[in-house]
């Protein structure tokens, strides 16, 4: 039997607002991704709808 990696989302984007942000592995959470263009914060009042669903696979 050959494991399969587990794969984490590493970057994500608010499907309401447009905030991206990236993981940060030394944190240990999620940040601002500061090298999108435009406005990176997105509406601080969202709630935001991240893009990481059911299309996401974990098993690569």
């Amino acid at each position: 039997m050959q494991d399969s990696p587990i794969r984490k989302p590493n970057h994500r984007a608010c499907e309401r607002c447009g905030r991206q942000e990236v993981w940060d592995r030394e944190a240990e959470t999620w940040t601002i991704d500061r090298e999108v263009t435009g406005d990176p914060v997105g509406d601080v009042h969202c709630i935001h709808e991240w893009d990481i669903n059911g299309a996401f696979s974990a098993v690569q």
